[in-house]
């Protein structure tokens, strides 16, 4: 067989960790891809080198002598790859949405991402959704976010990648005086007839109504209309106390004065949240800021459904995409 003209380096990676941890599931998660596509690489490897890489059973992967003797190679060449991309990317940071300053999801994974590369740069931005957000991915000007991936149209997440990071419990918050108010948790079929805020008319985040008209959906309760578009925390507050409506939030949503915030339940309805980027980013940082998001998912249990947790089926075949 013709030796290969051109060689992928993630299929070298791919190789790579699978010889280095000798088991295909732990190289899976050390990829953040699925086992499935790190086998398909490992074999696409093979076809193109004409050489069995790893004998595989069920009990154990053995790298073959053409595995030994390809790995000090393939080592070179990401070695030199990353010193290549690290060259080029230290001159500028790693550019990594937060939606809002209030929101915690996006802010301890980018706080534990600082830690794990205290050399690199990520500074923080804020564009309220991941619908804004995308196009700055595209676009170059932004690196990473974090939302709801399914509620992005496809030719938006077409040229991007996502990792999902959590399922937050949802919430609402309510006028203090209003009278769910006293509850420590609200169910849902409480809400009927209520008019909720869910960001109707941003444009920023159509993902967000979309996942409240879905909720809502056969329960009588309704999206309430667009409201004037408010930048920051002073205008939105402003704008939400002339409409008094509850509004549609998660359990982390930053306080709000003379209103409460409820957990809803019965069922417990959950936002899914990714970490998103433009496909074929490379930044020194990002490695970092997806294990951050892989251990903090892991160590705090963000993808563990409750059993009465509620998505939509299209978020849950997305979220079960790792």
């Amino acid at each position: 067989m013709p030796a290969p003209s051109h060689l992928d380096p993630r299929l070298l990676r791919a190789f790579v960790t699978v010889a280095e941890e000798l088991h295909f599931t732990r190289a899976a998660a050390r990829l953040y891809v699925a086992q499935q596509a790190l086998s398909r690489d490992v074999r696409r490897l093979e076809r193109e080198l004409g050489a069995e890489l790893f004998v595989r059973t069920t009990r154990q992967v053995t790298p073959t002598a053409d595995a030994e003797r390809l790995l000090p190679y393939a080592r070179r060449v990401l070695q030199a790859q990353d010193d290549l991309l690290a060259a080029f990317g230290q001159s500028r940071p790693l550019l990594v949405d937060l939606n809002s300053s209030g929101l915690a999801t996006g802010r301890r994974v980018l706080e534990l991402a600082r830690r794990l590369a205290p050399d690199q740069e990520l500074m923080a931005r804020y564009e309220s959704g991941l619908t804004g957000a995308a196009a700055e991915l595209l676009a170059g000007r932004l690196d990473a976010s974090f939302g709801r991936f399914a509620g992005l149209a496809p030719a938006l997440r077409a040229g991007l990648g996502h990792q999902p990071v959590r399922y937050e419990r949802m919430a609402v918050v309510l006028p203090e005086d209003h009278p769910l108010a006293g509850l420590a948790e609200v169910p849902l079929a409480a809400l009927a007839g209520e008019t909720v805020y869910a960001g109707a008319g941003n444009p920023r985040t159509p993902e967000w109504t979309d996942l409240a008209h879905r909720l809502f959906e056969g329960r009588g309760i309704e999206v309430a209309p667009p409201a004037p578009l408010a930048v920051g925390h002073e205008e939105f507050r402003r704008i939400m106390d002339k409409t008094r409506n509850p509004i549609l939030a998660v359990v982390d949503f930053p306080a709000m004065p003379s209103t409460v915030l409820r957990p809803l339940v019965d069922p417990v309805p959950l936002s899914p949240v990714s970490l998103v980027w433009r496909k074929g980013l490379v930044h020194p940082a990002f490695d970092a800021l997806r294990r951050a998001a892989a251990r903090l998912a892991v160590e705090e249990g963000w993808l563990v459904r409750p059993a009465d947790g509620w998505i939509p089926a299209t978020d849950a075949a997305v979220m079960s995409v790792r």
